[in-house]
């Protein structure tokens, strides 16, 4: 699929040593390791409890793994069942794989309940519903439209679509023969993105149980008896304890990232970090920021639909940005830097599905900000380069001071607050004004100002 992924539908002077961007791999790796220990602990529980995992947003590997550890927490606990509480427009065809494999493996049975009121199971939802052991739905929600999507910066031809839909179908229709379910319409569900309520559900055998909260849900649950891999079990849910399984912060954070408006966000904060440390050198804060901020960007962009030609002008506008430092185009650079900013983040993300795109309220007002920054930036770094230096011996030419002798030709002169000896090709008496023509060593050569 040529590297494309699918979803479905839905200050100078310093040592070289010590530059900052030589301390990036070691900050990296601690901060990565860091995020690697801040797991999920759930706590232990007895041989009638349930797990209650809450799966809400886009599908993705973060959700994926989530809902890995949430099985293994069960079956690590001898748990009556997992409770998957879902919610999702869609996701990523891997991540939603990853789930189904994870499901259809575990010697815990998986209850997938589509939840609460006003939820959806789309797309990749439809394929871990029918994957479950038992499938139920709150009212007010629909399951359904998993047509797939292509993802990644182009259109999939007549030919690869239909491969891919081929797919797609007789994988849910697998799935669906597998748990006794209605094959037929979870193969429309992809072929023709067909949708239905609860009630329509339930009448189609698309799923097992309409409960109206949890507690309902167990109720109805106890004493049905499930097959899985390791064999059949009959449940015993009736006032068991649920326990509500955390994300963890570690996930929480891989999650939170991994939306596309945060992900542009951090994009653009790397990108300012690193203008900011180049135009600065030996900050080495700027630079480390940045440095995290771009990598935990690029971990998010895996995970959407990125067009590498949004990528490459947002690349291009910061080279216009960072020329801008070293060449006096009187604006010109800094303006085809907000043309290519704003078009390459337009372009970035590339989807018909609204969830994962970038708010174009989020874009405009962000790559103004960045550009007023960066020309702010290049002009004080501008002055700075036209200054004249006011420090060193260079500072004293131009200068002017008195003449505490008379010099004739040598004597000294008192300028910028010190006492310097001093000669001069003309004669200048005692408190005369002078300007400074040179500095040799510790001695100026002066002349009479005029």
């Amino acid at each position: 699929m040529s590297g494309r992924k699918r979803i479905l539908a839905h200050n100078e002077g310093r040592m070289a040593g010590r530059h900052p961007l030589l301390w990036l791999p070691a900050t990296l790796a601690v901060f990565m390791a860091f995020l690697a220990f801040m797991q999920p602990y759930p706590a232990a529980g007895a041989g009638n409890a349930v797990l209650v995992a809450k799966v809400e947003g886009v599908i993705n590997p973060v959700t994926a793994e989530f809902v890995e550890k949430a099985i293994a927490a069960a079956d690590k606990d001898d748990a009556q069942a997992v409770v998957l509480m879902l919610d999702t427009p869609g996701g990523l065809d891997s991540s939603m794989r990853t789930i189904v494999k994870a499901i259809v493996g575990s010697r815990v049975p998986v209850v997938t309940y589509v939840a609460p009121s006003g939820a959806r199971a789309a797309s990749a939802g439809v394929f871990i519903t029918m994957a479950s052991h038992v499938a139920a739905m709150a009212p007010g929600t629909n399951i359904g439209a998993a047509h797939p999507v292509e993802m990644g910066g182009g259109k999939m031809d007549e030919t690869m679509n239909e491969k891919v839909v081929n797919d797609a179908s007789a994988y849910i229709r697998s799935l669906a023969e597998n748990r006794g379910r209605n094959a037929s319409w979870a193969e429309e569900s992809v072929r023709k993105s067909v949708s239905v309520s609860e009630g329509e559900a339930l009448k189609l055998n698309v799923i097992d149980l309409i409960e109206d909260n949890v507690p309902a849900l167990l109720n109805s649950l106890d004493g049905m008896k499930v097959a899985t891999v390791y064999g059949e079990r009959t449940l015993q849910t009736k006032g068991a304890e649920a326990r509500e399984l955390e994300m963890g912060m570690r996930l929480k954070l891989l999650k939170a990232i991994s939306d596309p408006n945060v992900a542009y966000i951090l994009m653009m904060i790397g990108m300012v970090g690193i203008y900011f440390e180049l135009s600065n050198p030996g900050l080495i804060f700027p630079g480390v920021v940045g440095g995290i901020a771009l990598v935990l960007a690029f971990y998010s962009f895996q995970t959407l639909p990125v067009n590498y030609a949004g990528l490459l002008l947002i690349m291009l506008a910061a080279v216009f940005f960072i020329v801008e430092l070293q060449v006096a185009s009187y604006g010109l650079l800094t303006i085809a830097g907000l043309v290519s900013l704003v078009l390459g983040s337009v372009m970035l993300i590339d989807t018909p599905l609204p969830f994962m795109r970038i708010s174009l309220a989020l874009i405009l007002p962000t790559a103004v900000a960045v550009t007023v920054f960066a020309a702010i930036i290049a002009r004080v770094a501008l002055r700075s380069h036209r200054s004249k230096v006011s420090t060193g011996s260079e500072g004293l030419v131009g200068g002017t001071g008195e003449a505490r002798t008379d010099i004739d030709p040598e004597g000294e002169v008192y300028v910028q607050g010190a006492y310097w000896g001093a000669y001069s090709d003309t004669p200048v008496k005692r408190g005369e004004r002078v300007t400074v023509v040179s500095v040799e060593g510790l001695r100026l050569k002066v002349t009479r100002k005029s």
